[in-house]
């Protein structure tokens, strides 16, 4: 199977999806997973490495917040780099550096050095779910897309879940270089698996000269501007000014280089105006606000406001991740009967009744209250990601397919990593209104979390209204 190339398939894909693709699915879906899971498997253990290495809190946050600017940079070269080495073979690379990370976080001797290794391992991190989700889409053909994207996209709900639960049980059974080491022999399986049974997707046949202006203004104005974002939460008001400033600064210089650029941008702006790409990318980046904003702050509330440890706040996020499972048999079953402004809005509808139970943690609700909206805002999350992804993969060419990935997925991680500063700022200011009653302060931020998601229920009201067998 690795010797053949992907176009057959994409040009008359079968409308089963068989055992032969599920296997595909699940060899991409190991570089999602490992990539989304280290970014929470580590908060689990901030405290043992500030002890490790005699290192301050605000300094070994780093270790996580590296990482995440890392994510943020490459996600952007993500749709370049598979257009001009091939899909599987950019996968594999992606792989490949992640894993070196991951070993070099392993030996790190010292906090820098450890910070250092980090963004090495977030480089490689940051193109696997883009890099992933294209080449899956073009194997697939878009009249299997639907339903194998509404499978794997439920990873990314469930490492929020896994994170906490699988770095408490590490660190309760060995060091914790094997935080990291753990990745290892995951990331060579998916390597070993994808050379066998991944097919060999060619690179394209326009061979498009890498957007160098436009590399310096995208990734490191993300990067600064989720930095200076992050910088107000931790009271720094300098350099949060700065941060601030210096990104937007550089993401309108990318704007206007990309509407005046004769070249292939790295990120066309115009993409974002064409329906319905544009719509379900406001949908996505409020989505990925409201969703990994709540995964900050429910284990934050569980930990400080209950006074659980990182390992029962994890297994009291357990009920979200059930439901996500849930929700993507659902998605599954629908995707393709079901019109995509019906499922997102559905999902975006069961998020918002989800979240209310949050407002009113001032009252401390029961376990079994939380567990239920848990569940239910899970569901809804596997409702949205699969049907939108689905709308813009079924609607362009192959070609263009990276660029369209890397576009969707650097909003996802943008608007998590947006809406995590935010509801960071919030929180401390309503810690510092509230004074001891914690839990007022979570119930006062989470009628935030119901802003974001009304704002991406105004965006997937502009989704298409029929089904993807009667789009044109």
């Amino acid at each position: 199977m690795s010797d053949k190339t992907a176009d057959d398939t994409a040009e008359a894909p079968p409308a089963r999806v068989d055992a032969g693709l599920l296997r595909i699915a699940f060899i991409l879906v190991l570089g999602t997973f490992m990539a989304t899971i280290d970014a929470t498997i580590v908060s689990v253990g901030i405290d043992t490495l500030a002890t490790e290495f005699t290192a301050s809190v605000t300094q070994i946050q780093w270790v996580s917040t590296a990482y995440l600017l890392a994510v943020v940079g490459a996600v952007p070269a993500s749709g370049w780099l598979a257009g001009r080495f091939g899909g599987r073979r950019t996968w594999i690379a992606a792989i490949g550096v992640f894993l070196l990370g991951s070993a070099l976080c392993a030996l790190a001797w010292s906090a820098p050095s450890l910070i250092v290794f980090r963004v090495i391992q977030g480089l490689g991190g940051g193109l696997l779910p883009a890099t992933g989700q294209a080449l899956l889409a073009r194997i697939a053909g878009p009249g299997r897309t639907g339903r194998v994207i509404s499978v794997v996209a439920v990873v990314p709900l469930l490492s929020p879940v896994l994170g906490p639960l699988a770095g408490g049980s590490i660190l309760g059974v060995a060091p914790w270089p094997w935080l990291f080491l753990v990745n290892l022999p995951i990331g060579a399986a998916a390597i070993l698996l994808a050379r066998r049974h991944v097919p060999d997707v060619p690179p394209s046949a326009e061979r498009t000269a890498f957007d160098l202006r436009g590399a310096a203004l995208l990734s490191p104005g993300l990067a600064v501007l989720v930095y200076g974002l992050t910088e107000v939460s931790h009271g720094s008001a300098l350099p949060a000014a700065v941060g601030i400033v210096a990104g937007v600064a550089m993401l309108a210089g990318f704007t206007v280089h990309g509407l005046r650029t004769r070249g292939t941008p790295l990120v066309d702006p115009r993409l974002f105006t064409r329906p319905p790409f544009g719509a379900a990318a406001l949908a996505l980046l409020v989505l990925g606000a409201s969703v990994f904003g709540t995964m900050f702050l429910l284990p934050l509330y569980f930990q400080t406001g209950r006074g659980l440890s990182a390992f029962e706040a994890g297994l009291l996020l357990a009920p979200q991740g059930l439901g996500a499972a849930a929700g993507s048999v659902l998605v599954n079953r629908t995707i393709d009967k079901a019109a995509p402004r019906t499922l997102v809005v559905t999902g975006i509808g069961l998020i918002l009744l989800g979240t209310l139970p949050f407002t009113q943690l001032g009252h401390e609700p029961p376990d079994a209250v939380i567990a239920v909206a848990l569940a239910v805002r899970g569901v809804g999350m596997a409702m949205i990601g699969a049907p939108v992804m689905n709308i813009v993969y079924s609607r362009i060419g192959p070609a263009q397919l990276p660029r369209a990935s890397g576009a969707l997925n650097l909003l996802n991680t943008v608007g998590g990593s947006l809406g995590t500063a935010l509801l960071a700022v919030v929180l401390q200011s309503r810690l510092t209104a509230h004074g001891q009653d914690v839990p007022q302060a979570f119930a006062d931020t989470f009628w935030w979390v119901l802003g974001l998601c009304l704002l991406a229920a105004a965006g997937a009201t502009r989704l298409p209204r029929t089904g993807p067998k009667k789009m044109a």
